[in-house]
């Protein structure tokens, strides 16, 4: 396996944007973006997913010098117009106005709307996290998952986040798809040519299988606990849509590309309650419980949510990034 150097990444990355019009700090920030995806071990909404951010960018459906705006604010609460802007930046932008607002009301939601993809909606968590916030953020997609009972694509397998912070950074983070299996997840498993770990969607016959080639000819894919997926699905769609007063899912869908997405950040400062001590207290302990579990198989182990990525990285930034040879080679050769 090929490993590449986080700051190696970086740099292909950054190459590429600024021979697209982006600013030398706005190509900066993308690029880093990009490369921590990667860096934690979410290959699909990093080196995977760049060359795909980049032909939007060549189509005009992501401009490269646009820049979020606040268009109402009534105090912890704003909305935002993304401008279709780069999605990653818009979406830090507004999480970083949530915290701060956080930080002067205890609680902060900025509704963006009109935005591109976010690409890895845990990167906000994370963020919030590092600013001592508790953080929950959202975004809509296109229609891209049957709601429950039908076979046609109607609802998103709408991202959700949950974050909450550790004093040393070593954060509590869920971040998933209202799907089973997202899109890059199951495009992931087939460019390994691996079966799924459990069903994530159906085949031609309308059967549930874990072969992502499979799930690929149909993209009938599974929302996760099924029914109570497809509920979540559509309730997160109508908030991002009544707070934004942007795109649902269904408009998205007429767009032809995923653009124009309507996300949602929150931000809560604990502070206002606990003192970081006491925070990171009530962590560990539930850290400590779940990592005394009785592990379901023999020399298996029990992870907390985020634990994962933290290992990853660490791993990554001292051996190196695992790619796939001609995903990299796709980025030096643009």
């Amino acid at each position: 396996m090929l490993r590449i150097k986080y700051e190696d990444m970086v740099k292909e990355f950054q190459r590429v944007l600024l021979a697209r019009g982006f600013s030398e700090k706005n190509a900066a920030d993308a690029a880093i973006v990009f490369a921590q995806n990667s860096l934690d071990g979410i290959y699909t909404h990093g080196l995977n997913r760049f060359p795909r951010f980049v032909s939007y960018v060549d189509k005009g459906e992501i401009k490269a010098d646009v820049a979020a705006e606040c268009v109402m604010s009534m105090g912890a609460i704003e909305r935002w117009d993304g401008h279709r802007g780069f999605g990653p930046l818009n979406a830090r932008q507004a999480m970083a106005r949530a915290c701060e607002l956080a930080k002067q009301y205890g609680i902060g939601l900025v509704a963006l709307g009109n935005n591109n993809h976010w690409m890895r909606g845990g990167s906000y968590g994370w963020q919030a996290a590092d600013e001592g916030c508790i953080g929950i953020c959202w975004s809509n997609t296109m229609p891209n998952m049957p709601a429950w009972g039908g076979k046609d694509r109607k609802i998103g397998n709408n991202p959700i986040i949950f974050a909450v912070p550790k004093s040393n950074g070593d954060h509590v983070v869920v971040d998933c798809a209202v799907s089973q299996f997202s899109y890059g997840k199951i495009e992931e498993a087939k460019l390994k040519g691996i079966q799924l770990p459990v069903p994530g969607g159906y085949d031609e016959d309308g059967n549930l299988t874990t072969d992502p080639a499979a799930i690929e000819k149909t993209w009938r894919v599974l929302p996760m606990g099924y029914w109570k997926g497809s509920g979540i699905s559509v309730l997160l769609d109508l908030i991002s849509t009544v707070l934004t007063n942007a795109n649902s899912v269904q408009k998205i869908g007429t767009f032809g590309d995923e653009v124009g997405l309507s996300q949602i950040m929150i931000a809560i400062d604990p502070g206002k309650f606990n003192d970081a001590d006491t925070t990171d207290r009530i962590v560990e302990e539930l850290e400590a419980d779940i990592k005394s579990s009785i592990p379901a198989v023999e020399d298996g182990k029990v992870f907390y949510p985020g634990e994962i990525e933290i290992n990853t990285r660490r791993d990554n930034l001292a051996n190196g990034i695992p790619v796939i040879e001609e995903k990299w080679e796709e980025v030096l050769n643009l």
